[in-house]
């Protein structure tokens, strides 16, 4: 069932993903990503992004990406009443009801997750360079860079992710100062 889901699915992710997303398309990769090094970047890092991504935001997500509804009929039958367990070193855990993430493991996740950062950098109106879950920030100077990333930080908390600041780092051809984003600073590569 994922396998043919997966393959009604591709046929959206290609109209509707932009060429920035370079992770789990056919024919992209990184380099293509390359010819864009002049610029002030951002690297941003997601906490736990495959484990975050809200099922009922996702369904909307879907919808607006302009997914039939009876494919997101077929998500949802697969998504709902889930429950999972997890091996520890001890044994596995009891079982527990699965209301957030993608499947781990599924090979509808990739698809289903790269749809939901489309549609953050979407509604923040931002041009980005993404690798599945890696998202890179361009700018010419830091108050634009630091606008760029309050606008994705806003976004993403309406999509239920948030930006893990320690894996956050800044990278930049000239001297920058820090960036403060609630208290804690992004750090500066070199």
């Amino acid at each position: 069932m994922p396998k043919i889901l997966q393959a009604r699915l591709e046929q959206y992710m290609t109209r509707e993903l932009s060429d920035i997303q370079a992770g789990f398309i056919s024919g992209r990769g990184t380099r293509d990503h390359i010819a864009n090094i002049r610029w002030i970047m951002e690297f941003i890092d997601y906490m736990k992004v495959f484990d975050c991504v809200d099922h009922n935001k996702l369904w909307t997500v879907l919808n607006d990406m302009g997914v039939p509804k009876h494919l997101i009929c077929l998500l949802k039958n697969l998504y709902t009443d889930q429950e999972a367990t997890v091996r520890t070193e001890y044994g596995l855990t009891e079982w527990f009801k699965n209301e957030k993430g993608v499947r781990q493991g599924c090979i509808l996740s990739p698809c289903l997750f790269n749809l939901y950062p489309e549609y953050i950098m979407r509604n923040a109106d931002i041009n980005n360079l993404r690798y599945a879950d890696d998202t890179t920030l361009m700018a010419e100077n830091e108050d634009d860079l630091k606008a760029l990333l309050m606008k994705v930080k806003e976004e993403s908390a309406k999509a239920g992710l948030l930006l893990n600041i320690k894996k956050t780092k800044i990278m930049s051809t000239d001297t920058v100062n820090r960036i403060q984003i609630d208290g804690e600073e992004i750090a500066v590569m070199k």
